[in-house]
């Protein structure tokens, strides 16, 4: 799954598009109390990343979410939660069929009195336990529900939807080949591999922020250096005690994480200014946020010099950002011999790209030494 809000293409956009997801399972395979929609990956439940891979495409005009009755409540708070936007939920019915064509029903010429969504010339079903589904093969599968006609092969090797579409909704089909991630999740392991496929696509790329002064925007230039040929690497240099409000703009994008490289006089205090940022920007809403904290130590003293006060503040700061959705780590670079400090350089980019895949919210408020 991307990453990303805003449809990519303007795809199918002359004909009205509407999907229904049908939520309604019980999940008895994955042998667990909670149904698999709305187990937890990553922190967020199963079924919001599949409405939000809908919610992206700019040309699905309305998602019908298909629930079984005792759990309209929970869905109900995933949509408040997360934000998410042209979402109706319907209760399901005692088998998927059934669900299906609950959801189906709210767009029928007698049930259609909602003036707030728009009929559709054609609907999307697509199983709500299939988190990875792109626009493009979407968009292919409307325009062939456009285009072809049913062929023997499709009605014998079609699919139960397909079958029952053919028998009572008296229209063509054709099958559109899918990728090779648009799996179904259905046990156990297959959360686990959801969970590791949804990091790696976190782990794509990163912000580097440092402060104007010369001897930071230097280890700032030799982390992208040291970082770019893992990922992509944007840079970028304020004025971090002053405020600055080019910092407004950092967030606009849909980077997941951040380096923020400072010296120990201000180290702590741009953390919780660019934590706040972070929680304002609503960014951390769909996918949790990894925030570095780089402190700089370049004094000439041997001693270390991060008091208990600044790691009792760093652990503090990483509570109370970890209910938000933010993940803080600490970082020590010590710069006591400019011969190996790009060894130490590379030695913290190494810890930044650990810390960036794994998301490991049982590291937070460390402080780390490169």
């Amino acid at each position: 799954m991307e990453p990303s809000s805003g449809s990519r293409g303007a795809g199918p956009a002359v004909m009205p598009v509407a999907a229904v997801l049908p939520a309604g399972g019980s999940g008895e395979r994955l042998g667990g109390a909670t149904p698999k929609q709305f187990c937890a990956v990553q922190g967020r439940p199963l079924v919001s990343y599949t409405v939000r891979a809908m919610e992206r495409i700019s040309w699905i005009s309305n998602i019908i979410v298909v629930v079984s009755p005792e759990n309209i409540e929970t869905m109900k708070s995933i949509v408040e939660k997360y934000g998410h936007k042209r979402v109706m939920i319907v209760k399901g019915g005692i088998t998927r069929h059934r669900s299906i064509f609950n959801g189906l029903k709210v767009f029928s010429e007698n049930e259609f009195s909602n003036q707030l969504l728009q009929k559709p010339e054609v609907v999307i079903i697509h199983d709500a336990v299939r988190p990875f589904v792109e626009e493009d093969i979407l968009s292919k599968v409307v325009i062939a529900a456009k285009e072809h006609g049913c062929t023997n092969y499709d009605l014998d090797y079609g699919t139960e939807c397909l079958h029952l579409a053919l028998k009572y909704c008296k229209t063509n089909a054709k099958l559109v080949e899918g990728t090779a991630d648009l799996w179904k999740v259905t046990y156990k392991r297959d959360l686990h591999a959801a969970e590791s496929m949804i990091k790696d696509n976190l782990s794509q790329q990163v912000c580097v922020i440092t402060d104007v002064k010369e001897a930071v925007a230097q280890v700032g230039f030799r982390l992208h250096e040291s970082l770019k040929n893992q990922l992509k690497v944007e840079a970028i240099s304020v004025s971090l005690s002053k405020n600055d409000s080019h910092l407004q703009n950092i967030f606009s994008g849909q980077c997941y994480n951040f380096v923020c490289v400072n010296d120990k006089k201000y180290a702590i205090q741009e953390t919780q200014q660019l934590a706040d940022m972070l929680e304002k920007s609503n960014i951390p809403l769909l996918y949790p946020v990894v925030l570095i904290s780089v402190h700089l130590d370049i004094s000439e003293n041997i001693s270390f010099s991060i008091g208990m006060e600044e790691l009792t503040r760093i652990k503090k700061i990483a509570r109370e950002m970890k209910k938000k959705n933010i993940l803080v780590y600490g970082l020590l670079i010590q710069d006591k011999d400019h011969l190996l400090l790009q060894d130490t350089v590379n030695s913290a980019a190494a810890l930044i790209m650990a810390l960036i895949k794994d998301r490991n919210a049982e590291l937070i408020g460390q402080l780390l030494v490169a």
